[in-house]
């Protein structure tokens, strides 16, 4: 039996599209709740466990002609979920359904004209003529038994389809993405109109239940949380806080590869003292990081240290806390579904990630996990209804190994006070002209190269610095900003004269992929 809920829930099945986290937002945008599942765990056991309120199956980089192409089971369309099958999803729905896909005469890929021929609540209130995004090789030939065609391009007569039996609805285009025109307003109303659901699901619900059940789960136990300062971790306190109060024990170690005045801005924002009133133990660890990171070169060396004298520092002061049962982290919903391929094959690692993931099983602690179903513009929503400061809200993310990552070569004290103050002044240049809120992240990065230059008539051989400035919706691609020319030379004139140290200043125009945001 599936367990009780008090959301109306749509589940997206993930045959490997990258576009799957983008239809779960486009959803959640439109007030209704989702959750994703990898195609190979969706069993029908699993589905009629779930009891979807509707469903989605997303697009994926297969042909369903591939040997161990992903397909579910025909059972599946005898359940009558109302379920939207986007590109391979309809591919799929129609060649298990007996219809027939082949490959396109030719391949559609980007902004398309479709044409919609038969009224059907998908496209209510949208033109018989509207814009839509494609990318796509093979195409529905033949439809399925008791399947209409709703819509059609040039080279995909059947761009849209509806089987009123089975309770589907299927595009060949990507509705999710922005370059579709209508794209929201057809998800919107495949949600309303064709699955009937009434939008019941706002973040600012989410604290309710949230607040019950980590008072269910946690008892009279006290918690543990690393505080790093950062918006997840701090909607995470700032949550449990509110469940159980005291009985959550704040830890921030102060690593010596932080920003400028961070540690002083963390304990004076989040210690009992503070706006927040957390409890909070700030634990001055610089010392003990830099003699550990000494002579370390290697970018995933200096994250294994990191990682391995955080736990440790972590572990001490917890052991020193009496009653704690419970480890809070800050993990998203990103995090979780990354963490597993939709094909249920192994994911390349890019890089390791800074984490506390590690304590549990060394310290015997359950997790406490709060915000695992959000995405990171919902966790910034419930930040400002939890009452955080709009500066905690909107601060650019930052590495979990901090300023060791933007240090290419050693990290030694010296180096991380040149790169501190270059990266103040980006900062400060940044939310002085009003585009720091506009950019995922704006930082800087101190090279292992020295350069020549003049400074006073005098010759100079000093260090140059990278200025790095990207946009990005989430972090999995990005492009470099188009700053302006007074603004980069803004910057670059105040680092070349107010660090010792510094001579130069380089501009990154990487975008993500094929460079990744940080450079280590």
């Amino acid at each position: 039996m599936a367990r009780k809920r008090k959301h109306q829930l749509v589940l997206i099945v993930d045959f490997g599209s990258q576009y799957t986290q983008l239809i779960a937002r486009r959803i959640r945008e439109l007030d209704v709740y989702c959750r994703i599942e990898p195609c190979f765990s969706a069993s029908i056991e699993k589905i009629r466990e779930i009891a979807p309120d509707a469903a989605v199956f997303t697009g994926g980089p297969r042909s369903v002609y591939d040997d161990g192409a992903p397909h579910l089971d025909e059972a599946y369309f005898e359940l009558g979920i109302p379920t939207l099958g986007i590109c391979y999803g309809v591919q799929m729905a129609t060649h298990v359904l007996g219809g027939r896909v082949e490959k396109a005469t030719s391949r559609e890929y980007g902004h398309t004209e479709m044409s919609v021929r038969k009224a059907d609540p998908l496209f209510d209130g949208i033109a018989s003529e509207t814009v839509v995004w494609m990318s796509h090789g093979d195409r529905l030939e033949e439809l399925a038994p008791g399947f209409e065609t709703l819509a059609g391009t040039g080279d995909a007569p059947q761009a849209a389809v509806v089987s009123e039996r089975h309770k589907f609805w299927g595009v060949q285009f990507h509705p999710e993405v922005s370059h579709t025109a209508l794209g929201t307003a057809i998800m919107d109303n495949f949600l309303k109109k064709c699955a009937g659901l009434s939008g019941d699901w706002t973040v600012a619900s989410f604290i309710e239940e949230s607040v019950a059940a980590i008072r269910e789960q946690v008892g009279g136990a006290r918690v543990v949380l690393g505080l790093s300062g950062g918006v997840d971790s701090a909607v995470a306190a700032m949550l449990i806080d509110k469940a159980i109060g005291d009985r959550l024990d704040c830890i921030f170690v102060d690593n010596g590869v932080l920003r400028r005045d961070e540690g002083r801005r963390v304990v004076k924002t989040f210690g009992p003292k503070g706006g927040m009133g957390l409890k909070l133990h700030h634990i001055d660890a610089a010392d003990r990081f830099l003699s550990e990171l000494a002579g370390v070169t290697d970018p995933e060396e200096k994250r294994k240290v990191i990682g391995r004298v955080f736990i440790e520092v972590f572990e001490e002061e917890a052991r020193r806390i009496e009653g704690v049962k419970f480890l809070a982290q800050g993990t998203l919903y990103p995090d979780v579904i990354e963490s597993v391929a939709a094909h249920g094959g192994p994911t390349a690692t890019i890089k390791s990630h800074h984490n506390v993931g590690g304590l549990p099983e060394r310290m015997g602690l359950e997790l406490v996990e709060p915000l695992r179903l959000l995405f990171k513009d919902e966790v910034r929503t419930l930040g400002r209804e939890l009452g955080l400061p709009e500066d905690i809200i909107k601060r650019q993310p930052f590495p979990g190994p901090g300023l060791a990552v933007r240090i290419l070569g050693e990290v030694t004290r010296e180096r991380c006070e040149v790169l501190r103050a270059a990266d103040w002044i980006v900062v400060e240049e940044m939310k002085k002209s009003g585009w720091y809120d506009r950019l995922w992240q704006t930082f800087g990065v101190l090279l292992p190269v020295k350069t020549v230059g003049v400074m006073g008539d005098e010759r100079t051989y000093e260090n140059a610095v990278v200025l790095r400035c990207v946009d990005s919706a989430d972090a999995m691609t990005c492009d470099w900003a188009r700053l302006p020319y007074e603004l980069l030379g803004s910057i670059s004139n105040r680092i070349v004269n107010e660090v010792r140290g510094v001579n130069r200043v380089v501009y990154d125009l990487t975008s993500k992929p094929p460079g990744t945001i940080e450079w280590e």
